[in-house]
């Protein structure tokens, strides 16, 4: 393509983007004192809830932070957009003239006036990726409809569901602005999340594909001018596609907030609990579902260069605990894998489509004969490779950690070093989980000789979200 045909790229790119709605950054403040996958309350007026919008904070992490721009420039625009930049901040007091509620009910007001404009943002959030993203770029030839079907997989069908219950919960405002009972409101209205398994399930795969189409020029160009425009907030496509799942794990935090600050006497008292307990369930099916559809999308990723290292542990692992990237003793980056019943250590290679492939490097480990060293800094235990691969001079190894088995074929150990001291943690702490529950369901076939060893009835602490690649974000591909 040349510059002539970028130009009107742009332009007509342009001419898209200014009919669409901007919706603001900013989330409401709530007030008032009180204990994963964006949708971050803003710092509030008390302890209380500032707890709580760090913890939203730290339960999302599906690997969507906002990537750092390409180098290249592109051509800045001299008409200052008319979207504003950023929303703005308004608590559920600002809403009324005068109120005589106590401390504990302007609380509970305020939360509630959280809940629902948060589904108010969701809702403009969600129509403006459909308005300046989706059509776009579906009209501009950017992407086929196939493609574009896959990245955004079944978000459109999500804005009914939230606009529905957007309508219910102004519904519950009475004339004074102020809300009584929701719990039967949100209680009835749960199940609709069940759709979120669909859209969640998909969006490994859409993330594979979307990295995989930025490396084309019209694609980055437009997804570049899209993060720079003010609409956008300085967020990424994918930022906007994971707002769903980052909302879902929401609505458990904001009903036991509300539930805080509702008295013994109210009737949400009796029906919060198992509105809570319903949104709870479903968003832990939507984690398991999401975290079997993951470790399928690894598994079909895998290369294997010798065919004894197709070993059944990997094949009947139904989740991942974690992946991400660590060196080894040449310095090699590794991608490995912590399946359910194998450690896999790969090195990805770019295919014949622009996609990753992990080709699998060495033999892999099951968990159940898996051990595992927590290396002290300056004991990197590799010798004078070890040392070379990682550090310079007299300074010291530091990060790593080491693993071995004793399995069905010789003995093996591979010394790994993690990005930083908080990666290496989380690797020990994931490889010290998975080693403990194989050599459990070990003991549980030893005893009872007809339980299966692939269906334990025992619990699934997924935690698959975690990335633990600090450097990089990996694009992967299904197809070998």
């Amino acid at each position: 393509m040349d510059d002539e045909d970028d130009d009107d790229d742009d332009d007509m790119t342009s001419d898209l983007m200014k009919d669409s709605e901007e919706p603001s950054n900013k989330r409401v403040k709530p007030v008032g004192k009180g204990g994963g996958v964006t949708g971050i309350i803003t710092p509030v007026k008390t302890p209380a809830l500032k707890r709580l919008g760090k913890s939203i904070t730290r339960s999302i992490s599906f690997r969507t932070e906002a990537r750092p721009l390409p180098p290249a420039p592109i051509r800045s625009r001299q008409k200052a957009s008319s979207f504003p930049r950023r929303r703005s901040s308004q608590c559920w007091s600002d809403t009324v003239d005068s109120h005589d509620l106590t401390a504990k009910e302007i609380k509970r007001q305020e939360v509630i006036y959280e809940l629902t404009e948060g589904e108010r943002q969701l809702i403009e959030d969600l129509s403006l990726v459909k308005k300046v993203y989706y059509e776009p770029m579906l009209k501009l030839d950017i992407m086929t409809e196939s493609e574009l079907g896959q990245i955004f997989g079944t978000l459109d069908s999500l804005i009914p569901l939230h606009e529905d219950l957007l309508a219910r919960l102004e519904r519950l405002r009475g004339s004074e602005k102020t809300v009584g009972a929701v719990g039967v409101t949100l209680f009835n209205w749960f199940p609709c999340l069940e759709a979120y398994v669909t859209y969640c399930c998909n969006q490994v795969e859409a993330k594979a594909l979307l990295d995989m189409k930025k490396q084309q020029k019209r694609v980055e160009q437009f997804l570049r001018l899209c993060q720079e425009s003010s609409f956008s907030r300085k967020l990424d496509l994918w930022n906007f596609l994971d707002l769903p799942r980052s909302r879902l794990v929401k609505y458990p935090l904001l009903l036991r907030e509300i539930l805080k600050s509702t008295p013994p006497d109210h009737p949400d008292e009796d029906t919060l609990p198992d509105a809570l307990e319903l949104v709870q369930s479903i968003v832990s099916e939507v984690d398991r579902k999401t975290g079997e559809a993951e470790c399928q999308f690894y598994r079909r990723g895998l290369a294997y260069l010798e065919e004894g290292q197709r070993l059944p542990e990997i094949q009947l692992s139904r989740f991942l605990y974690c992946h991400g990237e660590l060196k080894n003793t040449k310095g090699q980056k590794l991608h490995v894998f912590l399946f359910e019943l194998c450690l896999v250590l790969t090195r990805s290679v770019e295919d014949k489509e622009g996609g990753v492939v992990f080709q699998v490097y060495r033999q892999p480990l099951p968990t159940a004969t898996l051990h595992l060293e927590d290396l002290p800094d300056g004991e990197g235990g590799g010798g004078g490779a070890f040392r070379g691969a990682f550090t310079s001079g007299n300074d010291k190894v530091r990060n790593c950690l080491r693993v071995s088995s004793r399995g069905r074929s010789k003995a093996q150990s591979h010394s790994l070093q993690a990005n930083d001291s908080f990666n290496k943690q989380q690797w020990i702490s994931c490889l010290r989980q998975a080693m403990v529950q194989s050599r459990d369901r070990d003991a549980q076939v030893s005893q009872s000789p007809l339980s299966s060893r692939i269906s334990p009835d025992f619990a699934l602490y997924h935690i698959a979200e975690l990335s633990l690649s600090s450097d990089t974000e990996m694009a992967d591909q299904s197809s070998q």
